[in-house]
């Protein structure tokens, strides 16, 4: 069985001995999901942090619910700012993912007091902000402030659609968050799509065109 890689402190580190003083990771949650929002965070960390929690750090994706909101709590507590962006399934549908998934990266980023001097990002990289950045494939996996960033992005993802799984009963969205699973496409081929759901990603786009 394959060890499971934890985060590290490393860029961050190495970023600060280059001068840089206010560090944000920035990750996405809900790009692949065939209903809701797309939902980025963005973390600027102290960088000098203590506790027994920064050990169970890692990709959300990895992570139970009960851990995620653990660690939820404790990097709200810790961080020096913290910026949650929202795009929603209607704006996604008239653009795209990927442009949807960097509008919300860019709207956390904006919400972060004091502004940073430099990201970390999972990934891709924001052309229209003009902060040094720096895109890390599999960087939730690898970078301590982006895996805290995808933890928060999660959490506040995974409570809007336990909203909206009130809201528009009958999906299973409080179970599946969205993604595509066998329940999802069953409960889709009774119902058809409700509000949330994302036009123009299949099987929902086909449903349209029957």
């Amino acid at each position: 069985m394959k060890a499971v890689c934890k985060p590290t402190f490393d860029e961050e580190k190495s970023l600060s001995r280059q001068g840089f003083c206010r560090i944000a990771g920035v990750d996405e949650a809900g790009r692949g999901c065939l209903a809701g929002p797309v939902v980025a965070a963005a973390v600027i960390l102290p960088l000098k942090i203590k506790g027994d929690w920064i050990k169970q750090v890692m990709d959300s994706k990895l992570l139970p619910a009960e851990k995620r909101e653990y660690l939820y709590s404790h990097i709200r507590e810790e961080a020096v700012s913290c910026g949650v962006g929202i795009v929603s399934n209607e704006i996604i549908d008239v653009t795209d993912i990927l442009k949807a998934t960097k509008l919300a990266m860019k709207q956390a980023v904006e919400q972060l007091n004091p502004q940073p001097d430099t990201l970390l990002i999972d990934f891709i990289k924001l052309p229209d902000i003009s902060i040094h950045q720096k895109g890390i494939p599999h960087g939730d996996g690898l970078c301590f402030s982006i895996a805290c960033a995808s933890i928060i992005a999660k959490v506040h993802r995974d409570r809007l659609m336990n909203e909206m799984d009130e809201l528009y009963p009958g999906y299973g969205l409080c179970k599946h968050k969205g993604y595509w699973t066998a329940e999802h496409i069953s409960c889709l081929n009774k119902l058809g799509p409700c509000p949330i759901h994302r036009r123009t990603f299949q099987p929902i786009k086909g449903m349209y065109l029957r």
